[in-house]
């Protein structure tokens, strides 16, 4: 089931009272950098950053926060932003002349984990602070500073992420086709943040454009380029949904007790042979996007063992 991320304010007097509610559920208590504390349970991941806000992903975030998180509050957009001297030189060129939703995806050429598609909303206030974190297209940096930047952006970036867990991405890529699954997860993660009259960037997967026409009514200004990781709010966005790529890939992996790689390669095979042998042919479609060829190799090694 596709996962959706809220981002509420706590006031102080409920941050120790939230704990105390959780720790009386069925919650895994984790450790997040610049984070109070982060959970995991009754499908959800919430963490409670330093600076007050909550970050709850999940299927149904809403229902979490209603049950939770008395006297939560929406998360204000960040008004001010300072400069600094850490400004990545390399990061996005193009310039910014007004409040930009930039969308992107991540996990379509990886056979193990989910598709995860983030879109996030950066205003001009905003633009100083992410250069200064380092915001470049998260393709040009490792997996730990694409998890530390991330970690940094969600309490204070706007966005919507959107995650398919492989059997379900495997179900709708199976029912719909992979431009037509890319154009709604997309278009749902841009209907997450987006206000009515917002420029809209996406990195462009394909010529035909699905995408538009189910945001008419939000009257957006929608771009579709290629290398829209130029622009800072796709850089954002492809930062946030790799560095979710990579938690989710792991948890699967712990799941399953093996380590899961990414890409497509003869790393992957090797990993799939043994998950099969391991666990059957029947369980590969929840790790795995079977429909590519990596599939046909892995069942073909399996059976010869």
């Amino acid at each position: 089931m596709p996962q959706e991320t809220l981002v509420v304010k706590l006031p102080p007097s409920q941050r120790a009272p939230l704990r105390e509610r959780l720790n009386q559920g069925a919650f895994e208590f984790r450790s997040v950098p610049h984070a109070f504390f982060s959970v995991k349970g009754e499908g959800v991941v919430a963490t409670l950053y330093k600076s007050g806000k909550l970050v709850v992903q999940g299927a149904d975030p809403q229902t979490f926060v209603a049950r939770f998180a008395e006297g939560a509050k929406p998360a204000p957009e960040r008004k001010k932003s300072s400069p600094s001297a850490s400004s990545a030189a390399a990061g996005p060129t193009l310039p910014m002349s007004r409040t930009t939703v930039g969308s992107d995806e991540t996990g379509k050429g990886d056979y193990f984990g989910p598709l995860v598609v983030c879109a996030a909303r950066v205003t001009l206030e905003q633009v100083e602070l992410l250069r200064g974190l380092g915001v470049m297209d998260s393709k040009r940096i490792t997996d730990p500073v694409a998890l530390k930047i991330a970690s940094q952006l969600r309490p204070e970036l706007p966005h919507c992420l959107r995650v398919l867990m492989p059997a379900d991405y495997n179900r709708d890529w199976g029912a719909l086709g992979l431009h037509t699954l890319l154009s709604r997860e997309h278009a749902e993660a841009i209907r997450g943040v987006a206000e009515p009259g917002d420029r809209v960037v996406i990195d462009q997967f394909a010529k035909k454009d699905e995408i538009g026409p189910q945001l008419r009514d939000l009257k957006l200004e929608i771009e579709l380029r290629t290398k829209a990781e130029a622009e800072l709010a796709v850089a954002a966005a492809s930062i946030i949904a790799r560095a979710e790529f990579l938690i989710q890939l792991k948890e699967l992996g712990d799941r399953f007790d093996v380590v899961l790689h990414k890409g497509a390669g003869s790393p992957v095979d090797r990993v799939g042979v043994q998950f099969v042998e391991e666990h059957g042919e029947a369980l590969l479609s929840e790790v795995a996007k079977v429909h590519f060829k990596n599939s046909e190799r892995v069942r073909a090694r399996a059976r010869r063992t």
